[in-house]
Formats: structure tokens, sequence, C-alpha cells
């Protein structure tokens, strides 16, 4: 299964809502990409400019998201076209969402961040009860993460990754080591 609409149909990539257009105005996440076999879910907070004009999640070429995650899962992810990549990822048990649903956002920072509406990760977590991780990709995603969540992190493992993103200029090899904490899960 591919990208998982909340109505409860799959949907591949290309037939995901058109994203915003890349200036202020508000931009949308896209569909969670998950199904009845995810253990792990991996959040971001909302997909940048590139993301949103490629509708992919984490398509900046700067963005080591791939990297890390295909490092984690023993997969070279990056060499995929993307619905392999997202195929891939759901075979091992790994699904992806963003905490933010929408916002104005000026450029792709999380900083830039205003009038967010947040994604309803309780529902989510109520419809894949599979889902025993969940790790936060940045702090953005991790403050806003939690904050949803409230009490509910409670029956969860919890995992704070440093970003994946080029504006968190952690040096890779050291991102790379905090992200192998995954490969427990």
């Amino acid at each position: 299964m591919l990208p998982f609409d909340l109505a409860g149909t799959s949907a591949l990539s290309s037939s995901i809502s058109a994203p915003a257009p890349l200036d202020d105005a508000r931009k949308r996440c896209f569909d969670p990409v998950i199904d009845t076999g995810t253990r792990l879910l991996i959040l971001g907070s909302l997909p940048g400019e590139k993301s949103l004009a490629h509708s992919q999640y984490y398509a900046h070429p700067q963005n080591r998201f791939w990297m890390l995650l295909g490092e984690v899962l023993d997969v070279d992810l990056t060499s995929l076209p993307y619905e392999q990549r997202l195929a891939t990822v759901l075979a091992h048990g790994v699904g992806l969402w963003d905490v933010v649903a929408q916002a104005h956002r000026t450029g792709s920072l999380d900083s830039n961040i205003r009038n967010r509406d947040d994604n309803d990760l309780s529902g989510l977590l109520v419809r894949f009860p599979g889902i025993r991780v969940i790790a936060f990709n940045g702090g953005t995603a991790a403050k806003v993460g939690r904050k949803i969540l409230d009490g509910g992190a409670a029956h969860y493992r919890i995992v704070e990754l440093p970003s994946s993103s080029p504006a968190y200029t952690l040096p890779y090899a050291e991102k790379l080591r905090r992200w192998q904490v995954l490969r427990g899960y």
C-alpha cells in the first residue's frame, strides 16, 4: 500500500492533492505514507518548497532524509524512483507524515511557519495501532508533535532526531550516528 488518505483508500503520490503555490500562501502537507504494517512513524514539520513543487517528501537534493533512512534500513533509497522509495519504507514497517497540516510560510524554514493547523496525530495512531515508535525529524516536528500528542506520547517510544534538512548544519556523520537508533525499531 502506498500513501494513505484518511478517507481510507490508498493513493499513489501522483494523486496527492496539488501543492499550494510556492509563495507565502498556506502550504499543505502530503497524505501520510502508512499502512497496517507500520511500526515506526517518522514525522517531519511541513514540506519545504522543493518538496511541494515536486509533490514528494524530502525532495530537496541537499536534504539527507533518504540517505539517512537508507543507511538505517540498509537499502539504497536514493537510487530508487520515488514510488519505490515509499513502497520500500512501508515494506520495512516505516511510515511518514508531518505534524503541521497547513500553515503560512515564506520559504522553507520552520522558523517561518505561522498560523498553523496541526494534523490529527492521535486519530492516525488510533487507526494504526501497530505503531510503537514515533520519531520526530527535527526540533520543530518534536516540539509541535509532543504538544499535539499531549499525554498520549507515553504510549509510544519517542525518538527526537536531528533534522535531515540542509538548514540544520550538524555534520552528516553525527546526524547518521543519531539516526542509527532507529535500527532497533
